[in-house]
């Protein structure tokens, strides 16, 4: 039998190329891969976690979803939908946090970071988010989930809830791992921390032009001299030349350890490799942003293809657990 996935994007704009090489990628490489069963969501109800704009919130769902598209995610090859289209989610996460304990949540460094950025804002929404990233993890019954390794604690407390529903109510849950692409980390265009669209400055969209990427990646911060130890900033632009220009690593590394490294010539090499690897995405992304009838078919079909799914595995825990 086919192995399930399931991976999803937040629906906090469009992608970035953090996502991209973090997640797309691998999400890509799964579903091209026939010993898989994949699913994609866009994380529109776990953009309600943190504090949004009602507007671009529908307006950023249906944008991710372009983007997979554009990106080559393929429904006749994956399931692609949104998540707030499957309420058996909601349902599951509920019946989740009966073997989920409010200590092991708080302790999470994820709600602890998301709690000194919002602290107006710690929200049980935002305490109850790694249930129900569990629930659409193992309402597919999936065993690999596409993400980056920062979300390795949530993946943990995924295989907990596993364990106890198995072991209290006799269920089949996976313990689901996490697969990791090349590209799992993408550092910040400030030099510190990850790509992150909630750190202005800090990310390449998809649909950056040549011009705007170059202008970006020139804006990193780099040691005034080539010797000595890197700046965090020129560790940052070596960690995007191993993703995206791997073949001139040595090049610069060696002018570097030579004292003669242009920052300049690094920077426009990055820059020119990351449109190189996008410009076929942009077109893609202009074809779909003139068919929105198709766009709105993929949405419509993957919610179904979802529905159905999720129904089953939703019905056998409520037998399981005495509901019905």
């Amino acid at each position: 039998m086919k192995k399930r996935v399931l991976s999803g994007i937040r629906a906090t704009g469009r992608l970035h190329l953090g996502n991209y090489l973090g997640a797309v990628k691998g999400m890509l490489a799964l579903q091209d891969n026939p010993s898989y069963e994949t699913f994609y969501m866009v994380a529109d109800v776990h953009t309600l976690t943190t504090p949004y704009n009602i507007e671009e919130l529908r307006k950023n769902r249906r944008e991710v979803m372009v983007d997979y598209l554009a990106a080559g995610l393929d429904p006749q090859k994956s399931v692609l939908f949104q998540q707030s289209e499957v309420n058996a989610h909601i349902e599951l996460a509920f019946y989740f946090s009966s073997v989920t304990t409010i200590a092991k949540m708080q302790h999470l460094p994820t709600f602890k970071d998301k709690v000194k950025q919002y602290p107006e804002h710690a929200t049980m929404a935002l305490l109850n988010y790694p249930i129900l990233m569990a629930a659409d993890i193992l309402i597919y019954k999936a065993g690999l989930v596409p993400v980056g390794i920062d979300q390795e604690p949530h993946l943990e407390v995924t295989r907990e809830i596993a364990r106890r529903m198995n072991q209290e109510y006799g269920t089949d849950f996976p313990e689901p791992k996490r697969f990791a692409t090349k590209g799992e980390y993408i550092p910040s265009l400030t030099g510190e921390g990850k790509m992150s669209k909630s750190v202005e400055g800090s990310y390449i969209n998809l649909t950056d032009d040549l011009e705007t990427i170059r202008k970006k990646v020139r804006s990193v911060p780099t040691a005034t001299e080539a010797g000595g130890e890197k700046s965090s900033g020129l560790q940052a632009l070596f960690s995007f030349l191993q993703v995206v220009a791997p073949t001139q690593v040595q090049h610069f590394e060696q002018s570097f350890q030579q004292g003669t490294l242009q920052f300049v010539e690094l920077k426009d090499t990055i820059a020119e490799a990351i449109y190189a690897e996008l410009k076929p995405l942009q077109e893609k992304r202009k074809e779909l942003e003139a068919n929105p009838a198709y766009v709105d078919q993929v949405i419509a079909q993957g919610a179904q293809k979802a529905c159905e799914v999720a129904a089953l595995t939703v019905k056998e825990v409520r037998g399981k657990m005495g509901l019905l």
